[in-house]
């Protein structure tokens, strides 16, 4: 089966060979074509060709086009620093001073910094790879946009000291991921949510339920409004806010790796898909292929009977040198199991 067929199979409740599979391929796409992740700077081409090549190497069910969070925020005025051959990161916030919130506006997609050659990689892909696998373009939520506008130190502070400038950053953020997710369906792709900040690592439930929650679900409403299903990732510890993730919209949770796929299962499985959460660095990066083959035993085991289904994956993005061999195994378990499953005994 071709993995649109089989995602959409799946969604119906149909046969299928296999459980779709996720390893969440990020920067790891750039060694496949032997580039350095600095070179994807300003080119949609090179990025579309290493995302076609990796899923074409080894035949994962979702494209996420990917390279770095910091994109929307870079085309709102943020400053990024591109390592030569290591995944970019935060050099300077868009402000340092919150009396400049004004200056700040949303971000165009089809002008600002990186966003138009990531929208040129996505319809690359689709025009090369659609017809056979959902192609997804990566949007950094609200909140975590908004931390990026400011730096986190700062934008946790003001969540108690000026809430009302926390609130105008995330408007200005949705506003740019509102204009990113339409041009990324007006591309022939969905949008793929990830929320790093969101996390109860970092913020409190009250506190997401009051300063990221609102700006996500009016994310989530739109790209439904547009036909599109929505997968959101927050990263670390979620387990006190799934029901708010849910509530949000969304209709796949991936799961991290600091969270229980069963306990999810228990607690939301009745309502939204769970996908993951096999360890990035420890399991996939730095672990031997059984250990990769027990990791992904372990998550089939315990989500495979989820109400409305799982997508086995790797708990966060994989780190850029995870070992292909490592990505091939994840595959080859699942296709080994298959659908009904048949685990180990």
């Amino acid at each position: 089966m071709t993995p649109l067929e089989r995602l959409t199979a799946y969604g119906k409740g149909q046969p299928i060979d296999r459980l779709p599979c996720v390893p969440i391929v990020g920067n790891t796409a750039a060694r496949v074509i032997g580039a350095k992740i600095s070179e994807f700077k300003g080119d949609g081409p090179l990025i579309a060709k290493a995302h076609i090549e990796a899923y074409k190497l080894f035949k994962y069910d979702i494209i996420r086009i990917f390279t770095d969070l910091y994109t929307q925020a870079e085309a709102m005025g943020a400053k990024v620093h591109y390592p030569e051959d290591e995944t970019a990161y935060l050099a300077a916030p868009a402000i340092t001073d919150i009396a400049k919130i004004d200056r700040l506006s949303p971000a165009d997609p089809y002008r600002d910094g990186n966003l138009p050659h990531h929208l040129e990689a996505m319809k690359i892909a689709v025009e090369a790879v659609g017809k056979e696998v959902t192609v997804t373009g990566a949007v950094t939520c609200p909140f975590t946009n908004a931390s990026f506008l400011v730096g986190a130190e700062t934008l946790v502070r003001l969540l108690l000291k000026n809430p009302e400038a926390v609130h105008k950053l995330c408007e200005l953020s949705l506003e740019t991921n509102l204009r990113y997710t339409k041009a990324i369906i007006d591309a022939g792709c969905t949008p793929s949510l990830t929320d790093a900040m969101s996390s109860c690592t970092v913020i409190s439930p009250k506190q997401f339920k009051e300063f990221s929650y609102p700006y996500l679900k009016r994310l989530i409403d739109y790209i439904h409004s547009r036909g599109k299903a929505v997968t959101l990732h927050i990263c670390g510890k979620t387990n006190k806010i799934w029901d708010l993730m849910v509530e949000a919209g969304a209709d796949c949770l991936s799961i991290d790796n600091d969270a229980d796929l069963l306990e999810a299962k228990l607690k939301v499985g009745g309502m939204v898909r769970l996908m993951g959460n096999v360890k990035p660095s420890e399991v996939m990066l730095e672990g031997t292929g059984e250990d990769v083959r027990n990791a992904v035993i372990e998550g089939i085991r315990k989500a495979h009977d989820n109400p409305k289904g799982y997508i086995v994956a790797s708990g966060c993005s994989l780190p850029t040198e995870t070992p292909f061999k490592n990505i091939h195994t994840m595959l080859d378990t699942v296709r080994e199991i298959g659908y009904p499953v048949r685990l180990p005994e």
